[in-house]
């Protein structure tokens, strides 16, 4: 009997997706794995990682909490992700993100690549800027 992945997901892409995760650096999650420890068993960290995405069993694990301080005095809660969590989110974003921006408008610019709040600051000013008659062509 040949067993089938209910997922689409490739062994490459998880290995891929980890490299992207290596390079943004970053602190352990919750399970107190660091870059190094994770390393230190590697190749079976990235196969139980892709059997689970690729069987559809991933869930994910709980975020780290750390309260950053603000220069107003408050503070900021941040969540960091384990790092076997961040590069499931990394395989899902890579999945996903050429799918998807087929389909979004161009002049949508919130967490898509290349697009920045800055672009759409400068859309929003140059529409206001222009006639009625100019926007109807």
């Amino acid at each position: 009997m040949i067993q089938i992945k209910s997922q689409d997901i490739t062994k490459q892409q998880v290995w891929e997706a980890y490299k992207k995760v290596k390079r943004n650096k970053g602190s352990a999650g919750v399970d107190g794995i660091d870059f190094e420890k994770f390393e230190s068993n590697l190749e079976n960290n990235l196969y139980k990682l892709w059997n689970r995405l690729s069987s559809g069993s991933y869930m994910p694990p709980a975020v780290l909490r750390v309260e950053i301080p603000k220069s107003d005095g408050g503070i900021r809660a941040l969540g960091i992700p384990t790092i076997a969590d961040r590069v499931a989110q990394m395989v899902v974003k890579d999945y996903l993100e050429p799918k998807l921006e087929k389909i979004f408008y161009s002049d949508s610019y919130g967490y898509r690549p290349k697009k920045s709040a800055h672009q759409a600051l400068t859309a929003t000013r140059k529409r206001c800027w222009q006639s009625p008659q100019s926007s109807k062509n």
